[in-house]
């Protein structure tokens, strides 16, 4: 079973709805226990750093998150609570990658919106899937690349578009909404 952590972020049905035509049951929850059981865990998101950082807090996902041994997907927001901190809000994230999350410059349109292709891939998450694969984003901060970068893109400057370590996998896009490719990325996920 897979486990979607809900926490009052948006676009889990946009998920929901991508596993089942990928054949998958996934259940959206924020029950630790259903967390721990599960094979999977997805960790999506739309909204806004610190008050999903509250939202875990109050939980006491936080803790549970960092301490998952299965895979454990983050997608956008997903991504940048697992990084170290965002400047969005000032928040102190989980930790789980050693970057930090920053607001895009001015110097072109905010939010990076649409389609966009990679400078870099490696790991397993990126099986099957070329630099000149678009996949779909929507966002204004984005994680500086580090140790655990597994893909760039660059829009306006280079950032992290996937990190990968040990059993954490996150995207700065959207798989879900990123037709094939995107079907592909979670497929590979699956996969772990």
């Amino acid at each position: 079973m897979i486990a979607i952590i809900q926490y009052n972020a948006g676009n889990v049905r946009s998920v929901q709805n991508a596993l089942q035509r990928l054949g998958c049951e996934s259940i959206l929850t924020d029950d630790p226990e259903r967390i721990k059981a599960a094979d999977k865990v997805i960790f999506p998101g739309v909204g806004e750093a610190s008050s999903a950082m509250r939202y875990l807090k109050d939980k006491n996902l936080d803790q549970l998150i960092v301490s998952l041994r299965q895979p454990v997907l983050g997608i956008c927001l997903g991504l940048q609570l697992m990084c170290e901190h965002s400047e969005e809000g000032d928040t102190d994230c989980l930790g789980i990658f050693p970057t930090v999350v920053k607001k895009f410059p001015t110097e072109d349109i905010v939010p990076h919106m649409g389609w966009n292709n990679f400078e870099s891939t490696k790991g397993p998450l990126l099986q099957g899937i070329s630099i000149a694969d678009d996949v779909y984003y929507v966002h204004s901060y984005f994680a500086a690349t580090c140790a655990d970068t597994a893909a760039v893109c660059h829009y306006i400057l280079p950032f992290s578009a996937v990190l990968q370590k040990d059993n954490f996998f996150a995207t700065q896009f959207h798989p879900e909404k990123s037709a094939a490719v995107g079907a592909t990325i979670l497929q590979n996920f699956l996969a772990q």
